[in-house]
């Protein structure tokens, strides 16, 4: 009788290795394609971050203040894409105008640098500005003096510009800041705001009558004398009176943060620090009293 161990085992087959595919280049170009050219179309038609860079909307948007602007509440034109590639188009699809006291951003006619400012004044509207107050169809807009604004002094507002540097003080706090001068405005809706305004310079301060065209809105920055907006002329990097109605590019909501300007890319800690608190959510609306 055999020994069970003088049967030789059968001869089992490895598995074979599963072949290797390689990377589908072209499938992940064709993803990367469409992830962007849904993001530029969401910033183009429904809404996108805006960034302050300036003190012209002081005090309600200071420098270093991100925000989100929505493109489609007065429907879309030649300018509502994030990159502005297109020539002049008459008319807006969907077109509504805005109403006064709206933050808006809008393109220059003379360039393709976004400008945010306040809608002052509609079509058919005749305005003119009178030693820094605003008449309206005759009516000057209501304006109540309040306390000075209280803004933080820090490497995105330094407040060390010649028609600035005098508001420099020392809250209760120790710190610095600028106090400016702060008036209360009421547009005849019943819209109101925040405005600056650092004395009279007739340069700014006054402004011919003029009657606003069809399709055109008359636009202001807060900050009443450090802004280049309709009052301001072309040659001074100004809106040089009435924006067409097609310029307008959205309408400003809320502000989503801010940074103070100590921000290092190399330094994430940095990230958190430089921000500003109490900023974030606030609303860009003017209040109502309707």
């Amino acid at each position: 009788m055999d020994n069970a161990s003088d049967v030789p085992a059968p001869t089992v087959e490895a598995p074979a290795a599963p072949k290797k595919e390689g990377t589908d280049w072209w499938a992940e170009i064709r993803g990367i394609f469409w992830l962007i050219l849904a993001v530029l179309g969401f910033h183009s038609f429904i809404a996108k971050p805006f960034y302050i860079p300036s003190e012209s909307m002081m005090p309600t948007l200071i420098t270093g203040d991100r925000l989100v602007v929505t493109k489609y509440p007065y429907g879309w034109s030649y300018v509502s894409p994030s990159f502005h590639i297109l020539p002049f188009i008459k008319g807006r699809l969907f077109g509504r105008l805005p109403e006064r006291g709206d933050i808006v951003i809008l393109k220059p006619p003379q360039s393709d640098t976004d400008f945010i400012k306040r809608v002052i004044g509609l079509p058919g509207d005749r305005l003119e500005v009178r030693g820094g107050v605003v008449v309206l169809n005759g009516v000057p807009v209501k304006r109540v003096p309040e306390s000075p604004a209280m803004i933080a002094v820090d490497a995105n507002v330094s407040c060390s510009e010649p028609e600035v540097a005098r508001f420099r003080t020392v809250g209760p706090d120790g710190k610095l800041y600028c106090a400016l001068p702060r008036f209360r405005e009421t547009l005849p809706n019943g819209r109101s705001y925040d405005t600056l305004d650092l004395g009279y310079m007739p340069e700014i301060d006054d402004y011919p009558a003029i009657t606003i065209p069809a399709d055109h809105i008359f636009v202001m920055g807060d900050n009443r004398d450090q802004s280049a907006d309709s009052r301001v002329p072309a040659y001074r990097n100004g809106l040089d009176g009435p924006v067409p109605f097609e310029n307008i590019g959205g309408r400003a909501e809320f502000i989503t943060f801010s940074l103070d300007g100590t921000t290092k890319l190399w330094n994430p800690i940095s990230w958190f620090t430089a921000l500003r608190g109490g900023r974030a959510g606030t609303s860009l609306h003017p209040q109502e009293s309707r």
